[in-house]
């Protein structure tokens, strides 16, 4: 037995591959240095669906369809707003998805690709007080999605992150929207079983202590005693490491990239990278027998920092780009037609309490419906 199913194959996929120890990301045959900063988050959308719906259009129509239900989430939320800004940001967007028609066809599928880029940006300034910014459907995803939180740049850095984040294997989140669509539920139960997954800090929550961390660096005005001390208390330094890369993970080389787009952000930049550098040489030390590189939440901290995303929302703005993934799974998965039901074992507990010692417990496999 693996537990938590590790080095176990559960699924075939079209859809993206991980090398751990080339340090590689593929999306439907694409590096994704070729596709970050070079595709929009609609064109790999597009990417994603194709051959999962039959009525899927040329991918000028379906940005132009994510346009429209845009303007249709916020037309649909809209009232909601002033109840749920009373939420923690994560939590409001997932409750205001779960009315969501639970059908399985692309309309559904833009729909719930589109109501977390309307509902995080409205959320946030419903929160502030401020009123929420209509969509604007004749513009790029993550253009529209910068300007509805206020701001006039940042769309580029938005979008390349989007696309780096839209895809990445089975993981936790997307293993749990494969299951539920192997029931046969809809897309919007899929996607809210990869909200739940996505929010625990071992996968989607972890970028925002990033900030944290460097703010604590930055006080203090020194990077090598603020690392040694966290380092000797045991502490993990968030940004690195990573339970599948064995080298430098590549999304965190792709939004980088994104970020030297933003001018107006090159201090805090400058400064973070001298943390990486001294982050790493500590890790080489201390860590000898272990390969622990930056990973992608060093970077995801800083862009939507530098975007203009508070800490609390980065794991919205993480499902922003993953819900797209999420359905390309569903829909691989629905036409494979087989459901999920791996087995688990029972550990008969009267055996161990009268067991003696030196003898083993009795085990079986639970075969329950």
């Amino acid at each position: 037995m693996n537990s938590g199913l590790e080095d176990v194959v559960a699924a075939e996929t079209v859809l993206s591959d991980v090398d751990g120890e080339a340090g590689r990301l593929i999306i439907r045959g694409h590096p994704l240095d070729a596709l970050a900063g070079r595709w929009t988050f609609e064109q790999v959308v597009h990417l994603l669906f194709d051959g999962f719906f039959d009525d899927l259009p040329d991918p000028d129509r379906l940005a132009a369809m994510l346009g429209q239900a845009r303007s249709s989430a916020f037309e649909r939320t809209r009232p909601l707003l002033p109840l749920l800004a009373e939420l923690p940001v994560y939590d409001a967007m997932r409750a205001a998805l779960a009315p969501m028609p639970d059908g399985v066809t692309l309309d559904d599928a833009l729909r719930l690709i589109a109501a977390p880029a309307v509902l995080i940006p409205a959320l946030l300034r419903q929160s502030a007080e401020q009123d929420p910014i209509a969509p604007d459907p004749s513009r790029g995803h993550a253009d529209d999605v910068v300007r509805m939180l206020g701001r006039d740049t940042g769309g580029a850095a938005l979008d390349a992150y989007l696309v780096t984040v839209s895809d990445h294997g089975l993981n936790a989140s997307t293993f749990a929207s494969r299951v539920v669509a192997s029931t046969q539920a809809g897309l919007t139960s899929v996607v809210l079983a990869g909200l739940g997954a996505l929010k625990g800090p071992l996968h989607g929550g972890a970028p925002g202590p990033v900030i944290e961390m460097l703010d604590g660096i930055a006080a203090e005005g020194d990077a090598h005693a603020w690392i040694d001390r966290a380092l000797n208390r045991g502490e993990r330094l968030m940004g690195f490491g990573h339970r599948i890369y064995r080298v430098r993970d590549p999304r965190a080389d792709a939004l980088k990239a994104a970020l030297h787009t933003l001018d107006r952000f090159g201090g805090r930049l400058e400064f973070a990278e001298q943390v990486e550098r001294t982050a790493l040489t500590a890790l080489r030390q201390r860590k000898q027998s272990r390969v622990i590189e930056t990973n992608v939440e060093f970077y995801t901290a800083l862009l939507l920092e530098a975007v203009g995303f508070p800490k609390e929302s980065f794991t919205g703005v993480f499902a922003m780009g993953r819900v797209a993934g999420w359905i390309a799974h569903a829909r691989e998965q629905a036409l494979i037609g087989h459901l999920i039901r791996p087995k688990s074992v029972y550990i008969e507990e009267h055996a161990q309490a009268a067991q003696m010692p030196g003898q083993s417990c009795v085990v079986r496999a639970n075969l329950q419906q």
